[in-house]
């Protein structure tokens, strides 16, 4: 089923007008591919998330949940406004519904040309049975979780040394670490100091978040490209580029590569605003502290509570906050071309919920986040992230490298409480913690 049983509303132009500036701007203004750090701090001062819910909310009461025809000049644009369409539109990918759309390809192309999200389909699917024979969907530990584990346990210990010293953990040395470890993990330890290349990444995904407003820079995705292959042909034992390396392909390995360093940014924020979480909620930090005592984080665990603790930081705050999919074909939707978008926010913020604008990592392990069709962290159906099972266990091994010595306090960014509605748009890049250690906890972990 991909639909809406055929009931299309058609939204007025004032309804359009509103959902371009209430929702689409606030989104392209923030950055898209790369966040744009000045504009986030604005965002988050004007919490611009807590609108766009609220007049999404107002939209689907007045159409009753039905798809949204919105009048864009030249396009077929829908708005999904129902957790029923949400569920059946992704499950409907890559035919009729692709992931490729006109406008992830004009962005994605600036970096990844020839990645599996802007493939056709006759391209897709070698590239996502090579993408999946790397990162093993579905495995909880990859098969090199035990290197993987010792490279974050590794430059965790530096991060931590760096900040007891200084006494305060902010976002800009976060990020220089977080980055060591995704070097290392993807492309092994002699890409670990190598800044260049992620400086280089960073600077084509600043250009895609103009999309096919800003013109390709040829040299500088060449450096990237070839500083990459590089990387991938020494195939170093104890990263992916050893599991490309033995991983038959047709010779795109590099732009897979490439999405995978820009998904590991997004995951790097999300570990920053679940330690946030973690740090302003003595009950889910103290039960953290229980899932990993007794263990040896630079070992390979499946830390099931902070994994579930990252996945409601996503839900919270989304780090695809619009999902797109193209029709290839006509459909209830519409015609072939026919965009439709998912608003993430406002479905996992649904006022409905009584969790909506709650810390709940419980709904994870208990069946209710799954029986939602619309929490979508890393997407759903077949164009599922690839790597959500190796995201999950980069961050938690993480977190749980952080907090096994350690206490955070959180001392600027967002207010965060057990005992008040969450921020609805959660600036990452302001956010600081003073540290300090303390003793280990003894007992048995659940590791």
């Amino acid at each position: 089923m991909t639909s809406t049983q055929g009931k299309i509303d058609t939204a007025s132009v004032a309804e359009t007008v509103k959902v371009a500036i209430g929702v689409a701007l606030p989104t392209l203004v923030g950055g898209v591919i790369k966040r744009r750090p000045p504009a986030m701090a604005l965002v988050e001062k004007l919490q611009a998330d807590r609108p766009a819910v609220k007049l999404l909310r107002r939209l689907r009461e007045r159409h009753e949940g039905r798809p949204l025809k919105l009048r864009v000049p030249g396009r077929s644009v829908e708005l999904a406004l129902s957790g029923e369409d949400v569920g059946a539109l992704l499950a409907a990918a890559p035919t009729p519904f692709s992931p490729s759309t006109v406008e992830k390809r004009a962005a994605l192309r600036h970096f990844q040309p020839h990645g599996l999200l802007i493939s056709d389909a006759a391209e897709r699917e070698p590239r996502r049975a090579f993408t999946e024979a790397v990162l093993e969907p579905g495995r909880p530990l990859h098969e090199l979780a035990g290197p993987f584990a010792r490279a974050i346990a590794d430059e965790t210990a530096v991060l931590l040394g760096e900040a007891t010293h200084e006494g305060e953990l902010n976002w800009d040395a976060f990020n220089v670490a977080w980055w060591r470890l995704v070097r290392r993990v993807v492309l092994g330890e002699r890409a670990r100091d190598d800044e260049t290349l992620t400086d280089l990444l960073e600077k084509l995904r600043f250009d895609a978040n103009w999309a096919y407003a800003h013109p390709r820079r040829k040299r500088v995705r060449a450096e990237f490209h070839e500083r990459l292959t590089a990387h991938l042909g020494r195939a170093e034992p104890g990263s992916l580029a050893a599991a490309i390396a033995a991983t038959p392909g047709d010779g795109t390995a590099a732009d897979q590569v490439a999405h995978w360093l820009f998904a590991f940014d997004a995951a790097g924020m999300v570990a920053f605003r679940t330690l946030a979480l973690l740090s302003t909620h003595p009950a889910a930090a103290d039960r953290a502290r229980g899932e990993i005592a007794g263990i040896d984080p630079g070992e390979p665990h499946q830390l099931s509570y902070l994994r579930a603790c990252a996945l409601d930081a996503i839900r919270l705050w989304p780090t695809t906050p619009m999902l797109l999919r193209e029709s290839t074909e006509e459909t209830p939707w519409g015609p072939a071309g026919t965009t439709v978008l998912v608003y993430t926010p406002f479905f996992h913020r649904d006022p409905e919920l009584p969790y909506a604008d709650s810390f709940a990592p419980d709904i994870w392990l208990d069946g209710r986040a799954a029986a939602n069709p619309a929490l979508v962290p890393f997407s759903a159906g077949p164009a599922i992230c690839p790597g959500r099972d190796l995201v999950q266990f980069c961050v938690s091994t993480l977190l749980a490298n952080l907090l096994r010595n350690h206490a955070f306090e959180q001392t600027a960014g967002g207010v965060l409480a057990p005992d008040r509605a969450l921020p609805a748009t959660l600036d990452n890049f302001h956010l600081k913690f003073t540290v300090r250690p303390v003793p280990p906890r003894e007992g048995g972990g659940t590791g």
